[in-house]
């Protein structure tokens, strides 16, 4: 039985077009992918950059902390100097 030349036809087109969205396909998932690895690079570029920032403030509350009691401690110490002296002794 001889095949239809029609078919043929129909089946080679369908080919074509499978074969030519399957590279379009390729390209753009390389593209995504690409695109992919990219953010994956700036999302830990800008979590590390997070983790810097945090560890800074974390530091600089630290030391205000420290001043903050100092001065605390220095205020005290004057208060307690002044328990039970005449304001107007001097």
């Amino acid at each position: 039985m001889a095949e239809d030349p029609i078919a043929q036809g129909e089946a080679a087109a369908l080919t074509r077009r499978f074969e030519e969205t399957a590279q379009k396909n390729d390209r753009e998932f390389g593209i995504v992918k690409s695109d992919l690895t990219a953010l994956r690079l700036q999302v830990g570029n800008l979590d590390q950059k997070l983790d810097n920032f945090i560890d800074e403030t974390r530091s600089k509350f630290d030391a205000l902390d420290q001043k903050i009691d100092r001065n605390q401690a220095q205020i005290i110490e004057l208060l307690s100097q002044l328990v039970g002296k005449n304001p107007d002794a001097n």
